[in-house]
């Protein structure tokens, strides 16, 4: 019996010892200095090989990296561990999950709970944060595992922090609150815990809240990387829901971006995390000279090309743009996102305007409208801003151009600019119909802007030029029946609105009757006179109306 006890305090103790050797990695990675923890976990492992929970860690980190070969790697060697082999089995999986292999990868979930106690929950966690970290998240999926080892054991504060991130990630914000609050009021080292309420203010808007509750958390540890980090995406987003703070905020979030970069690490990973809250925030110098110094960090690392074409390109360098997205976007193993076509598309587009701005080469123009297509196919939200591109064109009177991509925009009605860009779409076909060298106008072209402007009718009413436009595209379209209808309709409009817009649309209403008035001369003559004499009651001097009563006479 004695020898059993010796026994039994030594595996416990060998066991602590194995623990607190992953303590100091597994601070790291939660303040999230990977290289760091990278650094700690291989010293870890060349020291024993057979801490196969050290290879995981470390395994988790590269999948975290996106580095999903190197992470394979030790997952693999993990196996073959003679402790904690079962959890590489949960990393391993989730590379199953990124490849859309769902069974297998719950074949190895399977394998790592089979045997799990009763009161052990390690491998539930892991498996939950498995199952969010995927590429294509399953929270639900999380929450039900998790919440079976918080029935098992309720008090372990590292299953209510992950059912925290769980219930965030399915938006119930309630339960997340309260399973953050619980994690904390637990073990008040988990700092994240307590960041992350602050987290959930930041997502209900409430940013003055969210930074009282972050200062707490600096309050406690002012060296904790990933608050400064939540700072500036706290910021970040104020400023954008109260332009009027947009510039002071922006730079706020700037601030606090680079102070959680001197707190992590410099990595090309946490270089490119950066990189994309350069994007973020429009500053564009500076993702610059980050895409830069990662370049020569890694030369190799074919997402550099992304920062490189989208700095080059808001930099005014169009073809260094063209060469790196060209180059990233045409090998399929990259990981393209719809934005990396949308700047491609742009960059052909800027790269095949004339000098004066007014026309965009066919060629390019097609290449380009065919990038912006997909980057729409993949996510229909890019047509949000599309409006902007096609503006920018529409206010060089670059019509032609500025039509083809209002019409890709008007595409996606769930697009929040959907009114705006149909009334553009009308206009830059309508405008691109009039130039001086059309010799006749398309009547196809004519017709898309008549749908367009009745969009916009449709869906705002009181939006008086929508009825001026489609009045004069009809005239175009020799449709005298429906362009005295618009101009009538447009005339009632601004009538309701009372006597100052009237007065203010003086010359509107002139146009208006004299075309509708042309459009009775030969029909009914009575209501042509009637119209040619609101004319000079409004401009007595008018010689078209003057001309043409007497013409009727």
């Amino acid at each position: 019996m004695n020898k059993f006890k010796i026994f039994s305090l030594a595996l416990v103790a060998t066991t602590v010892a194995k623990a607190q050797d992953l303590e100091p990695a597994k601070k790291a990675i939660d303040a999230e200095q990977f290289e760091k923890a990278k650094s700690l976990l291989k010293s870890v492992i060349q020291a024993k090989p057979t801490n196969g929970r050290a290879s995981f860690l470390l395994g988790t980190i590269y999948l975290k990296q996106n580095i999903a070969d190197s992470a394979a790697v030790f997952f693999n060697k993990g196996l073959l561990a003679a402790d904690g082999a079962k959890f590489n089995n949960i990393g391993l999986a989730q590379i199953d999950l990124d490849a859309g292999n769902k069974t297998a990868a719950q074949a190895k979930f399977d394998l790592v709970t089979k045997d799990v106690k009763k009161r052990d929950t390690e491998e539930y966690v892991y498996i939950a944060q498995a199952l969010m970290n995927a590429d294509k998240p399953d929270y639900k999926a999380a929450i039900a595992i998790l919440t079976k080892a918080a029935t098992a054991n309720p008090t372990d504060p590292q299953v209510q922090l992950a059912l925290g991130d769980a219930y965030y990630g399915d938006k119930k914000q309630n339960e997340a609150y309260v399973a953050y609050r619980n994690a904390y009021q637990t073990d008040s080292s988990l700092l994240r815990a307590k960041m992350q309420l602050g987290v959930l203010l930041k997502g209900a808007k409430a940013y003055t809240e969210a930074v009282k509750a972050y200062n707490e958390v600096i309050g406690i540890n002012p060296n904790y990387g990933p608050v400064y980090r939540e700072l500036a995406e706290t910021y970040y987003l104020w400023g954008n829901n109260e332009p009027k703070t947009y510039n002071e905020n922006i730079q706020k979030a700037l601030s606090f971006y680079e102070k959680y970069m001197s707190l992590t690490d410099y990595s090309i990973t946490s270089r490119m995390r950066h990189a994309d809250f350069l994007i973020l925030a429009k500053d564009y110098k500076a993702l610059e000279v980050e895409a830069n110094k990662m370049k020569e960090l890694d030369n190799v690392n074919p997402r550099i090309l992304r920062y490189l074409g989208y700095s080059a390109y808001e930099n005014g360098n169009t073809d260094a743009a063209l060469d790196a997205l060209q180059r990233f976007t045409s090998n399929p193993a990259n990981k393209i996102i719809p934005r990396d076509y949308m700047y491609l598309g742009q960059a052909k587009i800027k790269k095949g305007t004339s000098v004066d701005g007014k026309t965009v080469d066919a060629t390019l123009l097609t290449a380009a409208l065919a990038d912006i297509k997909k980057a729409i196919e993949m996510e229909p939200l890019m047509a949000n801003d599309l409006n902007e591109i096609g503006k920018k064109l529409y206010d060089q009177k670059a019509f032609t151009a500025a039509a083809a991509v209002f019409e890709i925009a008007v595409s996606v009605p769930t697009s929040k600019n959907y009114l705006i860009d149909n009334f553009y779409l009308g206009n830059a076909l309508y405008y691109d119909n009039t130039r001086k060298d059309v010799v006749k106008p398309d009547p196809i072209a004519l017709q898309k802007a008549d749908v367009a402007f009745g969009n916009v009718i449709t869906a705002s009413p009181t939006t008086q030029d929508a009825y001026l436009f489609r009045a004069r595209t009809n005239r175009l379209l020799e449709n005298d029946a429906m362009m005295t209808t618009y101009y009538q309709q447009y005339i009632d409009t601004v009538t309701a609105k009372g006597e100052a817009e009237i007065t203010k649309n003086k010359a509107k209403f002139i146009e208006a009757y004299n075309n509708m008035a042309a459009s009775y001369a030969n029909t009914d003559k009575a209501k042509a006179k009637e119209l040619f004499n609101k004319t000079l009651a409004l401009d007595p001097a008018n010689s078209y109306a003057t001309e043409s009563l007497k013409l009727l006479k």
